[in-house]
């Protein structure tokens, strides 16, 4: 590090010996600071001023602040230089929360989203456009790229809710990524055009580079946020909004308008997915949980699944790839997959000869992706922040804003009204009573004006609001051959229009909520049969995946060759899951537990091999420095894949049997002055201790024969005295 460096991060302040922070006032006391720290870093050893013995020494540390020649501990803030980057970030990360990857919960848009819809609507005209041209008109708006334009386009296309597409636009079923913008065409939906945009209620900032004006929201009368759905990931924050059934929403929001105080609803949508599927939506809880999502498998023939809907998220090649891999871990008994998907999903699977239909569809969502879980978090922009809500609180916050921006456009038509009513009758009081006469011989403007509110004062009862001097501007622009061909009855007519929708608008201000409904149910009535449920709501059983595979290996042991497992032809041991562990005692004092081996290396030794469980109970009888000891001992709990001893190292087994046998009867080797032959041991006596425990002594007699049960070796005339276990 530069003496420049150096000088930077302590040309603030620095520490006296004391403990206090004090200023540099000259460049010397710089210096000369900086060449005593670089000379206590060369020399740890010397003793530094302010400094305790034990940090002096390097033996320990002290309560007291740093000194001018110490070092700033990390944890303490100092300097421009932290506050800086503290500032920097701190706008990097509001920027990426509230301006790129968190939905507004006002209009339910992301900023590109919102963009590309006003840069549509001023390109409007009803026909479609190069999305190419789009994508370039947005970046008047959008500083981030056309590569994030286009890709948001194409979505927000393919929800086909807002914008309708002409082209290769992707495939939502298979994956398929859309063409180039160039190639492929786009405008906005009617519903768009309606419920989405009012240039009078909408507010305006500038745009990133001053040149033009782009909306704070759209005046959405949708909601939007949980029409499409959203993800997105922030700094420190992330937002996952599964998409909701157009239709349920605004039946949602009748419900939330029309409630009692007294009595509140509780509102519960549900997700939708344009994928469809089966949905177990037990565990959403508003937002805050999940779903899980299984494709629509039907039965075809003896020995053929049809799948004709994926869960959300999947498309047909991982479905099928998942599937494959299943068929290779033996997991599923599929023989063949053919997949011949287009505009619906349909992906043809050919099973096995012998499987059973049903069986082999509960394996296909217990192992496949067939069946996936979607969670949701919804983390929305609400009046500049982050918030958390929950379904509910975002649809009744969606309700809220629909009364509101229904309301304006109600007052604001209906000063529209007004404004034409008073210029209707203005232009007949002007022309009927032939006012402009009065003008002819004025000889200033001014003096025209006064004749024009002079000759219409008489008339003011018939207007509804005073007469301005732009009113009279406004009169003096009428043309003359508008005068001369002016219909009387054509503006009786009008005027009276004029004044029935005001009436009618008046009415729905009063009664605002009963046009809201009335407003909704216009808009159920729409588009019902153009977005109904794709998504079917069930609940599924848990699937017992072990019980599924428990006998999908067969163990088998050749004995011949010393191997066991799954892939060896021999005699048959036992049939398990993929998914039990196996635990195999063999007869040098040592245990192992592990997955189902392919083939695993026994030689001679195996005792036991059964499914691993941590109770499971074995008795064993091993002799040790010339004695014999007994022990019942529990496998417990273990590393997989490792040796473990249950005798001690050296010792010899003489017997081990899984459980506790009855009796275990000895025969002692004959030794000069032996009395005793034999002997009948009760393992019963022993506890059950852990797998290191030392077991009980049985003799230290020489033993010749050991076993569980009496053979031909066993002499019964002689005496068998019980055996006493020390």
């Amino acid at each position: 590090m530069s003496k420049g460096q150096h000088t930077f991060l302590f040309e603030e302040e620095s520490v006296s010996s004391k403990g206090k922070r004090s200023p540099l006032n000259t460049s010397e006391q710089k210096e000369d600071g900086i060449r005593t720290s670089v000379e206590d870093i060369l020399e740890p050893g010397r003793e530094v001023p302010g400094l305790s013995e034990a940090e002096a020494s390097g033996d320990g540390y002290s309560d007291d602040p740093p000194t001018l020649h110490g070092h700033f501990p990390v944890h303490e803030r100092h300097g421009p230089l932290t506050d800086l980057i503290d500032f920097n970030f701190l706008q990097y990360a509001s920027y990426v929360i509230c301006e790129r990857a968190i939905p507004n919960v006002a209009d339910g848009l992301k900023p590109v989203q919102r963009r590309i819809l006003h840069a549509l609507k001023e390109k409007d005209d009803g026909r479609f456009i190069k999305v190419a041209n789009v994508v370039g008109h947005t970046m008047q708006y959008h500083p981030h790229g056309d590569a994030s334009i286009g890709d948001a386009l194409v979505t927000l296309t393919n929800k086909r809710y807002l914008i309708e597409g002409q082209g290769n636009f992707g495939n939502i079923f298979t994956g398929d990524h859309a063409a180039a913008s160039r190639y492929i065409e786009c405008r906005l939906t009617e519903l768009a055009r309606d419920e989405l945009f009012n240039k009078d209620l909408t507010d305006f900032i500038p745009s990133y580079d001053g040149r033009n004006q782009e909306p704070v929201t759209l005046p959405s009368k949708l909601p939007l946020l949980l029409m499409l759905g959203a993800d997105g990931i922030a700094v420190g924050l992330s937002t996952s909004i599964l998409p909701h059934n157009f239709i349920e929403l605004l039946e949602a929001g009748i419900q939330i308008i029309q409630e009692k105080k007294k009595t509140p609803v509780e509102i519960n949508v549900m997700p939708d997915f344009w994928t469809g599927g089966i949905m177990d939506v037990s565990e959403y809880d508003k937002g805050f949980g999940k779903v899980k999502v299984r494709a629509r498998i039907e039965k075809q023939g003896s020995n053929k699944l049809l799948i004709k809907e994926l869960p959300c998220i999947q498309t047909t090649e991982s479905v099928i790839s998942s599937i494959e891999d299943a068929v290779k871990r033996k997991k599923v008994p599929v023989r063949s997959i053919n997949d011949f998907t287009a505009e619906k999903v349909e992906i043809e699977i050919t099973l096995s000869q012998g499987a059973n239909q049903d069986k082999a569809i509960k394996a296909l969502y217990a192992f496949t992706k067939c069946e996936t879980s979607v969670s949701s978090r919804i983390i929305v922009i609400c009046n500049k922040r982050p918030v958390e809500m929950n379904t509910e609180q975002v649809l009744r916050e969606n309700v809220r804003q629909l009364l509101d921006i229904l309301r304006r456009e109600l007052a604001l038509k209906r000063h529209n009204l007004l404004e034409d009513f008073h210029n209707k009758t203005l232009i007949q009081i002007f022309v009927e009573n032939r006012i402009y006469k009065q003008i002819e011989e004025c000889k200033t403007y001014e003096a025209v004006i006064k004749a024009v509110l002079k000759g219409l004062k008489p008339f003011q009862s018939k207007l509804k609001r005073n007469v301005t001097i732009n009113d009279v501007e406004m009169l003096l622009g009428v043309r003359i051959k508008r005068i001369s061909r002016f219909d009387i009855e054509k503006n009786r007519k009008d005027i009276e229009a004029i004044l029935k929708e005001l009436a009618e608008v008046e009415k729905n201000l009063k009664n605002l909520k009963s046009y809201v409904v009335d407003y909704l149910k216009a808009l159920i009535k729409r588009y019902k049969k153009e977005y109904p449920r794709r998504t079917k709501i069930d609940t599924f059983k848990a699937l017992d995946v072990r019980k599924l595979t428990s006998n999908e290996l067969s163990i088998n042991i050749d004995s011949e060759k010393g191997f066991l497992g799954h892939t060896v032809k021999g005699e048959p041991l036992l049939n398990c899951s993929s998914l039990d562990k196996l635990l195999i005692v063999k007869n040098d004092g040592t245990f192992v537990v592990m997955p189902p081996p392919a083939t695993y290396y026994v030689d001679d030794s195996l005792i036991w091999c059964g499914i691993y469980q941590r109770d499971l109970v074995f008795t064993a009888v091993y002799t040790d420095w010339g004695v014999t000891y007994v022990k019942r001992f529990e496998i417990g709990g273990v590393i997989m894949n490792r040796d473990y001893n249950y005798i001690p190292e050296k010792a010899q087994l003489q017997l081990c049997k899984f459980g506790t046998p009855e009796s275990i009867y000895v025969k002692y080797k004959p030794v000069k002055g032996l009395r005793i032959h034999q002997q009948e041991f009760k393992p019963e006596q022993v506890l059950i201790k852990g797998v290191k425990a030392k077991g009980r002594q049985m003799t230290s007699k020489i033993i010749e024969r050991i076993d569980i049960g009496t053979g031909r070796w066993w002499d019964k005339k002689l005496s068998s005295p019980k055996g006493l276990l020390i």
